[in-house]
């Protein structure tokens, strides 16, 4: 069931239920789990446009919401054995918050779920190079493989002998799923350049349309209720507007801040209130005993 509030802000109809009883100290919060999400970037000529994907609406989480491609860290995503360029994995390490290890795995989760939910691969067969058109049958195999978990996505690259190419990411922002949700994920979203040659599909088994669509018409769907997202999603759109091309965004990338943004309840005169630190228009009011207003 997708439920919405104004606009087109996605929330689960449990999620009164759990404030409370997270407010009340009745609910233990799971741990979250590491993930990344990518936005894909091309030129148009009214602006850089972002490739989104539609959740299905039989999905448990956000049926029916718009989101980019991403997905939970793999255990094998840290295989040191993993092709590299860019910037060095210290590197990362310092710019995401984590250790070494987290910080490749982090970056190959964005790589190699781009790839098996669009279909975009930022690799190369040298540190300056980006592989062209991979939606022949052959690509298809490794990316299923890769989808299956049946081979790793260190194994792929080291037998296609491809580099994975971390200078075409930007680290953009960082979000931790509320501590009341029983599903929780610690993602870093990226911003990258579609690759001059690759073209975008859909290729997840989760969602059934794709379409790419400039930030700023995105915002005004959602604030129309006319698409729904969570306010990740919306948040990094409406940041999103302030550029022209996608070299932009990828240069504005560096300084972003990468302090986490979670949500917080507090109980105060009769109702919860649930807030996103630095994003006030997700503000909710929760009657005691009601539902979300």
């Amino acid at each position: 069931m997708v439920n919405a509030q104004a606009g087109g802000q996605w929330y689960p109809p449990e999620w009164p239920e759990r404030i409370r009883a997270l407010a009340e100290g009745g609910l233990t919060p799971v741990v979250p789990k590491r993930a990344a999400t990518v936005m894909l970037l091309k030129d148009t000529g009214d602006g850089p446009a972002v490739h989104m994907l539609r959740r299905r609406t039989s999905m448990a989480f956000a049926g029916g919401a718009y989101a980019y491609p991403g997905g939970g860290v793999d255990p094998r995503d840290d295989d040191r054995h993993v092709r590299w360029a860019g910037p060095p994995r210290a590197w990362w390490a310092d710019r995401l918050g984590v250790d070494e290890a987290g910080a490749q795995a982090i970056v190959c989760a964005a790589v190699r779920e781009t790839y098996e939910e669009a279909g975009v691969l930022l690799a190369g067969p040298a540190p300056d190079s980006v592989v062209g058109d991979t939606t022949g049958d052959d690509w298809e195999t490794d990316r299923a493989a890769l989808v299956a978990r049946e081979t790793s996505f260190a194994e792929f690259l080291d037998r296609r002998g491809l580099v994975l190419r971390s200078d075409l990411l930007g680290a953009w922002t960082r979000w931790i799923t509320p501590e009341f949700e029983p599903r929780r994920y610690d993602t870093w979203f990226f911003v990258a350049a579609l690759p001059a040659g690759q073209r975008t599909r859909n290729a997840s088994t989760e969602a059934d349309r794709t379409v790419w669509i400039t930030p700023r018409a995105a915002a005004g769907a959602y604030d129309r209720g006319e698409l729904l997202m969570m306010p990740p999603t919306i948040a990094t759109l409406r940041r999103l507007t302030a550029y022209g091309t996608a070299a932009e965004v990828l240069d504005a990338a560096p300084a972003r801040d990468l302090t986490p943004v979670l949500a917080t309840a507090r109980l105060a005169e009769g109702e919860i209130v649930l807030s996103w630190p630095g994003h006030d228009e997700f503000t909710q009011h929760i009657p005691t005993g009601g539902a979300l207003t």
